[in-house]
């Protein structure tokens, strides 16, 4: 049954992609850009089933308003898909103030703002789903992606929250988690600019890799954007959707690392415990 589907970031890598599978299998797609133009000849080739709108993350008043306007003109929304963001490469120090406060300003509190925007909308409608692109990144980190890391690990505990805020009034999310895709990700990657004295350390190796085109893509966009799909429109979904063999991995190892971890310390986790008189 065709569904009415909301996309932040649509107009490059997963958005675009989401986009386009979901207008071929017969779906209405509102999408939102940041560039005008960037979808005319979609537009052309699905006038009837695509509205595309303008919307800024940085903007919450932009957020706000395209959320309203798209359920008042469809009349109910089935998922919403948060998938506007980017990618800042830099050691911590390294970056700049500026490029700080955009990264966080786009991936992270532009993601909460449109969250936020349509959850009343949602209630209202009596439930819907909301798909919150996130990446292995949420889970894991590399050397020179702490900003994005920041963002990431932060929109994914804001949805874990808000998620069982949410469950009493049908609203359920899922938290994708895609390895390293072939998207333009890469192109679109801030770079800041670089300090001589990080070249010999992790963070310096990552930055040859990306440079270099070394730095190993596994992932599929089409696939991924299909598993996607696929979870969103299932019964029950899971919380968190790890996309790829890279990111099962990683996330895998993470977080065993993290239970041997807890399991060393459990004598002084219970010694932290108030004790019974």
């Amino acid at each position: 049954m065709p569904k009415t589907w909301f996309i932040t970031g649509a107009s490059s890598g997963l958005g675009l992609e989401m986009t386009q599978q979901l207008l071929a299998q017969g779906h209405r797609v509102v999408a939102t850009i940041r560039r005008p133009g960037a979808l005319t000849q979609l537009e052309q080739t699905y006038r009837e089933r695509l509205d595309v709108v303008p919307l800024d993350l940085v903007k919450p008043e932009s957020i706000s308003l395209a959320v309203e306007a798209a359920f008042q003109q469809h009349g109910r929304i089935d998922v919403i898909v948060s998938n506007a963001g980017y990618g800042l490469f830099g050691a911590a120090e390294e970056l700049t103030n500026e490029e700080i406060d955009r990264q966080i300003a786009t991936n992270l509190t532009g993601s909460i703002h449109l969250i936020r925007a349509a959850l009343p909308l949602l209630r209202r409608q009596g439930g819907g789903r909301i798909v919150q692109v996130s990446s292995e990144g949420g889970q894991i980190a590399y050397p020179g992606f702490s900003l994005y890391h920041a963002t990431k690990w932060g929109i994914e505990g804001f949805v874990e929250s808000v998620a069982q805020e949410v469950a009493p009034f049908g609203i359920d999310f899922i938290i994708a988690e895609p390895g390293p895709t072939g998207t333009n990700f890469g192109a679109n990657l801030v770079r800041t600019t670089p300090m001589d004295t990080y070249d010999g350390t992790p963070a310096g190796a990552v930055r040859r890799a990306i440079a270099e085109g070394s730095f190993e893509i596994k992932g599929d966009a089409a696939r991924t954007v299909a598993a996607i799909i696929s979870a969103a429109e299932s019964a029950a979904p899971p919380l968190r959707l790890a996309l790829g063999s890279t990111a099962y991995s990683s996330i895998s190892q993470a977080l065993s690392a993290r239970l041997s971890a807890l399991e060393a310390q459990r004598g002084v986790a219970n010694s932290a415990d108030q004790q019974d008189p």
